[in-house]
């Protein structure tokens, strides 16, 4: 049955003990954990770190469940410093070594800089002709010529249809909805983020949605409903989009990601989400 599958940027946060996790959770189970609550994760340590040890991958494939997907970033330096050329043999080795998760995989996620623009296309095609067809993809642009809806943006949306890729949708609206006024959370947030409009497209089977909150819940709430239906659409069309929840700081992505579940709920038959271990606990005191 096709589904959304809904999840958060990461899953080592300590922040996360007396909530998503029990306040004394050892920070090696934290992926377990993470994994009986949440089916997917964006795996943005790969993007940092590169391609993780032998070892990592296969205690990560002990501690998932087989129906969870993992969503990795492409490494920043075959993306960032090397801007896709010459990246072949690199680019096999992150795949190879990530191959023990086998069908946990979920989108393989491509970042691309901001100014990464229509002259570099030809670059982005010649990776995804030679990208292998057992593993999903999906990219993410952020050059401002790609929101135009000029004959960038077409060049692009036609390429990844034609490659049956998806086109990633960071959704900033919330985050950028007012100043930062001195909150710390916030400025980082959006001094990290780029403001860029939001353009809704689905040019695959899994479209995948960034949606980066503010710390007002009034605020995400307003942004979020459109999403309600769009998602409710896809799933009917046989899709199965992803959802990755974020907040300015991320202490509050758990709860924020719980609340849309519910909203989508109301629409939308999903499977329950479970309780969080470190609630459970306080309730008890």
């Amino acid at each position: 049955m096709k589904t959304l599958h809904l999840g958060l940027p990461m899953w080592a946060n300590s922040d996360w003990r007396g909530g998503l996790y029990a306040r004394h959770t050892p920070s090696e189970t934290f992926l377990e954990e993470y994994a009986r609550v949440f089916p997917c994760v964006e795996g943005n340590t790969t993007f940092y770190s590169g391609a993780p040890r032998e070892e990592v991958v296969l205690a990560w494939a002990r501690q998932a469940p087989k129906d969870f997907r993992f969503c990795f970033k492409l490494p920043a330096r075959l993306t960032h410093d090397k801007r896709l050329v010459g990246i072949e043999d690199e680019f096999d080795d992150f795949i190879a070594r990530l191959s023990p998760l086998h069908d946990r995989l979920g989108p393989i996620m491509i970042q691309l800089p901001r100014d990464f623009g229509y002259g570099e296309l030809p670059n982005l095609s010649v990776l995804l002709e030679r990208w292998p067809s057992t593993v999903p993809c999906a990219v993410e642009v952020r050059a401002s010529e790609f929101f135009h809806k000029g004959d960038a943006e077409q060049q692009l949306n036609r390429l990844l249809i034609t490659y049956r890729v998806d086109r990633i949708m960071l959704d900033v609206r919330a985050l950028f909805s007012t100043q930062a006024n001195g909150d710390s959370r916030l400025l980082k947030a959006q001094g990290e983020k780029p403001k860029r409009p939001l353009h809704v497209l689905s040019t695959a089977s899994s479209p995948i949605v960034r949606f980066i909150g503010h710390l007002d819940k009034t605020i995400n709430e307003r942004y979020f409903d459109p999403w309600v239906e769009c998602f409710s659409l896809w799933i009917k069309q046989g899709k199965t989009p992803f959802l990755f929840v974020h907040t300015p700081d991320n202490r509050q992505a758990p709860q924020l990601a719980r609340h849309f579940h519910s909203l989508l709920s109301r629409v939308k038959a999903l499977p329950n989400l479970p309780d969080f271990p470190g609630e459970r606990q306080t309730s008890l005191f």
